[in-house]
């Protein structure tokens, strides 16, 4: 898949939400895109795997709300059980392990990071690989590959930072990979409160196709009345997409933000609900 499809499909639903109220056709939605409606059709269903007004149909709040609803079996269920929920995305496995308080202290001092800049399904990442598991996920735009670099110093402040991209090709390759099944583990290795990381666990049980609400991740975790602490955790996650902090929503069905842009969330959330669909 081309690195642009991407950034075509972000723009063609950019260019719906400003013409909602007119409700375009195909041919004026490709050739906003500077597409014919042949290959716009092509390229969107190759990207999806289901048609642009299928797919639209998950971008509303009222799908939001629906989903929410049909979640909460689910979701207890995978509370209860304290393991990752059924449905992963593409079938990973994802372990995660915090530092320990020591490790803490010493902000990385004697870890090697290998990083890597790379395409996927939803724009331009950059990886931070460890020899423990993964240590950082960025989406690219609207940030900058050095403001992505930046936070992982930050992070990081006394790790040692090489850029290795021919090392963490293989598992971005892996994480953003075609829906093969891998019977191992893909590990994450994070620096967070113990809070936190009692919250990112909590988020890796919420399954692809599902959502839930601060509130009801707070209620998770024993913290039912500190949803606003949860809604700060949940935005210092270093590692989008395998911690999955997109499916959690507002009870009223509205997405709300994202680090990486509230739009690209809607599309994480959408591809993932059209993907269960058509399973």
């Amino acid at each position: 898949m081309s690195a642009n499809d991407y950034q075509l499909v972000e723009q063609a639903i950019r260019f719906l939400d400003n013409s909602v109220q007119r409700q375009p056709g195909l041919g004026e939605i490709a050739a906003s895109v500077g597409l014919s409606e042949f290959h716009f059709q092509r390229l969107f269903q190759r990207w999806a795997g289901v048609s642009p007004k299928r797919f639209l149909q998950f971008q509303t709040a009222q799908e939001a709300k629906r989903v929410l609803r049909e979640s909460g079996d689910l979701l207890d269920a995978s509370y209860q059980s304290g393991l990752s929920g059924p449905g992963r995305l593409h079938d990973l496995i994802v372990n995660i392990e915090a530092v320990t308080p020591g490790e803490y202290k010493l902000r990385g001092a004697g870890l090697a990071i290998s990083w890597g800049v790379h395409a996927s399904p939803f724009g331009a990442c950059l990886l931070g690989l460890t020899p423990r598991g993964v240590c950082a996920l960025e989406f690219l735009q609207p940030e900058s590959e050095d403001q992505a670099l930046a936070r992982l110093r930050a992070l990081w402040q006394d790790a040692e930072l090489v850029h290795l991209p021919r090392v963490t090709a293989p598992v971005a390759a892996r994480i953003f990979g075609s829906g093969k099944r891998w019977d191992e583990p893909l590990a994450l290795l994070v620096k967070g409160t113990n809070f936190q990381v009692k919250v990112w666990e909590a988020l890796l049980r919420v399954p692809a196709g599902a959502v839930t609400t601060y509130a009801r991740l707070a209620g998770s975790v024993g913290r039912p009345k500190s949803a606003r602490a949860v809604g700060g955790a949940v935005a210092a996650n270093p590692v989008a997409y395998l911690i999955p902090c997109h499916r959690v929503i507002r009870s009223t069905g509205a997405f709300g933000e994202y680090r990486w842009g509230a739009l690209r969330k809607r599309v994480l959330l959408s591809a993932e609900l059209a993907r269960m669909q058509s399973a």
